[in-house]
């Protein structure tokens, strides 16, 4: 499998002009026409920038000095907060922009080109499942503060996807709960996954000496939905209760999450007789560790 992977990577470099110094013929490397692009026509926060291609930041900043040099981009404070630097394209650098995207249209048509009709929809079709997997992949997940502004913002996410599918809505401050003290060590863990810098799912234990731990306030972001994070989030939690001395643990999921209670199946989970009287539940499971 790991030759396989170095085979593609080879074929894929060579393919797409990485090993050019001059991407698209346009005098720069591939690592700056990225840049460029990611930047766009609103510009960007650097740190965003960063998080997102996975870049050392000594080497973006080498990336943006060339190009503000070349006159294609300024770098300044945010309007928004004076402490973080955005890059935003000068007029020079939207038309270079421009210029790399109908370049690169030509490139992809000139790869499409001599296939037949079938092989192209079968090339398109496997790129773009290789796309969702190196973004699985990609995904990273840890322990994290509740209050931290990443986590608060899976949890708003949360309580909104809950009352827009809830019958009647959701209210947390109904359902049991799911306080950030609850989810702190030692009294529990809260968990999120983060795409190229970005949250995108999160996950919550309580746990209760000499009993099961709680499965709280799972989501997974609708955008990477697919990749198979629910399973892995679940998988995380279920390691990291264990690492904490759990033996077993409980959730209480609603009959509309029917995708989560498969899910919950699936990962060894099984139905059991409701143990709490969470007004938004009607299934409860239980899982040993």
């Amino acid at each position: 499998m790991i030759e396989q992977v170095r085979r593609f990577n080879r074929a894929v470099t060579q393919q797409t002009g990485a090993l050019e110094d001059a991407f698209l013929a346009r005098g720069r490397s591939l690592g700056q026409a990225r840049v460029l692009w990611e930047i766009g026509p609103d510009g960007c926060d650097v740190r965003e920038l960063r998080a997102r291609l996975g870049l050392d930041s000594g080497y973006l900043s080498r990336l943006l000095r060339a190009l503000e040099q070349d006159g294609l981009i300024t770098v300044g404070a945010s309007e928004g907060d004076r402490r973080r630097r955005s890059a935003r394209l000068t007029v020079q650098g939207q038309a270079e922009r421009g210029e790399y995207d109908r370049r690169s249209d030509d490139a992809a048509a000139a790869l499409l080109g001599p296939l037949s009709g079938h092989q192209r929809e079968r090339l398109v079709s496997a790129m773009a499942e290789v796309e969702r997997l190196l973004a699985a992949s990609a995904v990273e997940i840890g322990v994290r503060d509740p209050r931290d502004p990443d986590a608060r913002r899976c949890l708003a996410a949360y309580v909104g996807e809950l009352a827009s599918r809830f019958d009647g809505g959701f209210d947390p401050a109904l359902s049991i709960s799911a306080a950030d003290d609850e989810m702190t060590p030692p009294a529990g863990a809260f968990l999120v996954a983060f795409l190229h810098g970005e949250p995108v799912g999160c996950g919550g234990l309580k746990f209760h000496p000499g009993a099961p731990a709680e499965v709280k306030r799972m989501w997974v972001s609708p955008a990477v939905r697919g990749l198979g994070l629910g399973r892995r989030l679940l998988a995380e939690l279920e390691a990291e209760a264990t690492r904490n001395g759990v033996r077993a643990l409980r959730l209480e999921t609603n009959r509309t999450l029917a995708e989560a209670i498969a899910m919950y199946r699936t990962a060894g989970y099984r139905e059991v007789p409701a143990f709490n009287d969470e007004p938004y539940a009607h299934h409860w499971f239980e899982k040993e560790l």
